[in-house]
């Protein structure tokens, strides 16, 4: 007994040290666990600040889709310009978007031929159409070196923005022009229209002075756009994040380590609880021995058995007694419910005793509790008046006597007792093997499980490559067809101006002047009724017929000069390509210039003369008109746009008070804004609202009351305007809820009272009851037609 006591202690103490230090590793991981997810939270949640204003639709995603396809088709394709350049400071952001206005978004591309097979290819895959700056042609009006020593605070608009590569300046430059920037308005506004030539400048808020007049403001939806600079801090964010989750992956194996904690913890419990009952046997064996225990179980045996036809007899007597009492509770039972029948009837119960099983149920427990408590002190003080009976001195000297003979008992029985601590402690070790073997499986599950997401997550990633690479293999196709096409052209073109090429293999007659998709000879007519299929087979086969038989045509170079054959570059080929047919156009030009020789040509001087002044007075009156007429149209177009920005300016001003008053919450927002901020009234609006207590979403994203909400904060502000006598809405609460009906109800009530007028149908009790005046109409049949009946009642002599 006391080596497996000892034994048990030491298991214990080493198991202690086991569950402590795992216990710490499982709390530094998870503290470090919580500072990760603390972090993780502010990095998402700039994420999510960086993204708010610019939500990435399937719109979105399918035009970088298609630029990424055209920079990999058109190698002079170089990117939006909102990409490839952007503010030397944040300062900058709204001035920079308010200048490049339209041009934020316009593709760059290096001559005008790159961006006419751009359009085309836009054309074939059926996307919006995009702005191209193409470097070659646009005209750039070169920088004025007098506005950079102007002073103050103001700058040229392209000496505060960066850029890259170096070759989109030109491009910049076409957007800036001598745009100024200034810190502050009245500095912008005094250098636009206080000296004796107008600028176009711009402040630090967005509001930009054009030389016309016009005074373009608003930074609500250009705070939006001016965000776009801030995609590349993006990226880095995105890093950060992805470096966060990498560490929570690696904290979550030792977090998984808390079942064999658990474990560890039921091992110890289970070992104090048998060290507890070791201890506790230990010392009861040392008082009492087992040879007074068989004594004692003897005498107690022997009085049951004397005992035992006494209580035959008593089981016999308790059997009729039962009997007559069951016979008599059922007359009392029958007594009870004569005379208490009217008691239960009121009380709506089947007898007096259900009532009482009911009611005094609580009150018999409590009798019954009462009563164990005090059996319990009565056993309690039986056993102490017998203990204190007993002959101990007798009782002691029958130890002395049966010790030696309990000695050689307990030898056998420690013999046998470390032969069953044996057999305990081997299959103790094989459940703890088993328990061990399930964590280790569960922990295999879990690391499965977590490679099964990972081989899931790549393989979608790798069938998204798998996409990629079949569109970009369809276009390289389109692309080949394409120069396959080109090819053709230009040999077609070549045979039919007797443009002679010298061939090593092949000759001009082998050129087909036809049309490549037109169907080669000795090829069945189908006639008028065959499908539109049959005709795109035919020509598809027909191209390709023809693209075959000129691809055995091999062009002899040799005659070339050193410097064309030692052109590789793709832009010096195109380069001298242009070069080479400027030089054929202007040669073509000459040829054209150059006539016979008129010998009447003295004779028509004289009346080409006159002719010609005649021409120059009626070009004088007509340069007149057209100035004339473009001040005038200067005129027309200012007063549109005052005309404009009058309403819009009230509408975008009262909208946000409407909008809270309507969901009656001030943190409710709403707010207007041009997509054109030069001329407003030729591009859309955009209408955003912020639902209170919600995060900021697009419009189509809201709900359908949320969306009533706007739509009739928007009506209510435009009627303010220039306000109607009355008008009429028409089911408004159609997909409004009880509680918005209210707010829209309140908000008519407060309005009609001063501002309008307005007549509401409506099929909804909580709208229609909160009118003034009610007004039902109904179908009455008569003997000829059906014809209507008109109900009114006037609400404002119930009260409310």
């Amino acid at each position: 007994m006391v080596y497996f006591y000892s034994t048990n202690k030491q298991s214990v103490d080493k198991l202690k040290q086991d569950h402590d230090k795992m216990e710490a590793e499982i709390n530094d991981a998870n503290s470090r666990h919580m500072e990760i997810s603390h972090s993780l939270e502010e990095v998402q949640g700039d994420l999510n600040e960086a993204k708010m204003d610019r939500h990435e639709t399937t719109r979105s995603q399918t035009k970088k889709e298609l630029l990424a396809s055209m920079k990999r088709l058109f190698p002079g394709v170089y990117g939006r310009l909102t990409d490839l350049c952007g503010p030397v400071h944040k300062k900058y952001s709204l001035a920079v978007t308010r200048v490049l206005g339209r041009n934020m978004d316009a593709i760059v591309v290096d001559t005008e031929k790159s961006g006419k097979d751009c359009i085309q290819y836009l054309r074939e895959q059926r996307a919006d159409p995009e702005m191209f700056l193409p470097l070659d042609s646009i005209q750039v009006k070169p920088v004025n070196e007098k506005l950079r020593q102007i002073g103050g605070t103001a700058k040229l608009v392209i000496d505060v923005m960066k850029f890259e590569p170096v070759v989109i300046k030109k491009a910049l430059q076409f957007a800036c022009a001598n745009a100024l920037v200034c810190d502050g308005m009245d500095e912008a506004r005094k250098l636009a229209f206080g000296g004796a030539e107008r600028k176009k400048t711009v402040s630090l808020d967005g509001t930009l002075f054009q030389k016309s007049g016009v005074i373009s403001g608003g930074v609500s939806d250009l705070k939006a756009k001016a965000r776009r600079w801030d995609e590349k801090d993006v990226e880095a964010l995105k890093s950060k994040r992805d470096s966060f989750l990498t560490e929570l992956k690696e904290l979550s194996k030792h977090r998984r380590k808390e079942p064999e904690l658990q474990n560890l913890k039921s091992q110890i419990d289970g070992l104090e609880h048998r060290l507890r009952y070791s201890k506790k046997d230990k010392e009861t064996t040392e008082k009492q021995t087992l040879g007074e225990v068989s004594k004692e179980l003897k005498l107690i045996k022997k009085e049951l058995d004397s005992l035992e036809p006494k209580r035959e007899t008593l089981l016999l007597s308790m059997a009729g007694r039962s009997e007559e009492i069951t016979n008599t509770e059922k007359r009392m039972n029958r007594v009870e419910d004569q005379v208490f029948r009217g008691f239960c009837e009121q009380i709506n119960v089947e007898n007096i005793r259900q009532y009482e099983e009911k009611q005094l149920k609580a009150q018999q427990e409590r009798a019954q509790r009462r009563l164990e408590f005090s059996n319990q002190e009565s056993r309690l003080m039986n056993q102490l008046e017998y203990e204190k009976g007993r002959d101990t001195k007798g009782q002691l000297k029958k130890l002395y006597e049966s010790m030696a003979t309990d000695e050689v008992e307990i030898e056998k029985l420690r013999g046998e007792e470390k032969e069953k601590l044996k057999i305990i402690e081997k299959e103790t070790s094989e459940l703890e093997k088993l328990r061990l073997e399930k964590s280790a499986k569960k922990s295999e599950i879990d690391d499965k499980d977590l490679e099964m997401k990972e081989v899931r997550k790549s393989l979608t990633h790798h069938m998204k490559d798998v996409t990629s690479l079949q569109k970009q293999m369809t276009a390289m196709e389109t692309q080949l067809e394409q120069k396959r096409a080109d090819r053709h052209s230009l040999l077609k073109s070549c045979k039919m101006e007797d443009i002679f090429l010298p061939f090593k293999k092949g000759e001009m007659n082998d050129i087909d002047l036809g049309e490549p998709s037109a169907s080669q000879p000795g090829s069945s007519s189908q006639g008028e009724s065959s499908s539109s299929m049959d005709v795109d087979s035919t020509s598809t086969q027909g191209a390709k017929i023809t693209y075959e038989r000129e691809a055995n045509l091999v062009i002899d170079y040799s005659k070339l000069s050193r410097g064309l054959k030692q052109l590789e570059d793709p832009p010096e080929i195109r380069n001298m390509m242009n070069e080479l047919t400027n030089k054929v156009n202007k040669l073509q030009t000459t040829l054209q210039r150059i006539q016979a020789p008129n010998m009447k040509a003295l004779e028509k001087l004289d009346g080409v003369s006159s002719r010609f002044q005649e021409t120059s007075a009626e070009f004088e009156q007509a340069r007149n008109k057209a100035r004339k007429a473009k001040i005038e149209f200067e005129t027309v177009k200012k007063n549109r746009y005052d005309r404009f920005m009058d309403a819009f300016e009230h509408v975008s001003q009262r909208i946000d008070d409407i909008y809270k008053e309507l969901a009656n919450n001030p943190s409710a927002q709403a707010f207007l804004g041009p997509e054109d901020a030069e001329e407003p009234y030729l591009g859309g609006i955009n209408y955003n609202c912020v639902a209170p207590g919600k995060r900021f979403r697009p419009m189509d994203n809201l709900s359908g009351g949320e969306k009533t909400v706007a739509a009739l904060a928007l009506l209510f502000s435009i009627h303010s305007y220039q306000p109607a006598p009355f008008f009429v809405l028409d089911e408004i609460d159609a997909a409004l809820d009880n509680t918005n009906i209210n707010k829209v109800a309140r908000y008519i009530i407060n309005e009609t009272k001063e501002h309008f007028q307005c007549i509401v149908i409506s099929l909804k009790e909580e709208f229609y009851t909160r009118a003034e005046a009610l007004i039902g109409i109904t179908a009455e049949p008569d003997k000829d037609c059906t014809v209507s009946q008109v109900f009114t009642l006037d609400l404002t002599q119930y009260p409310e």
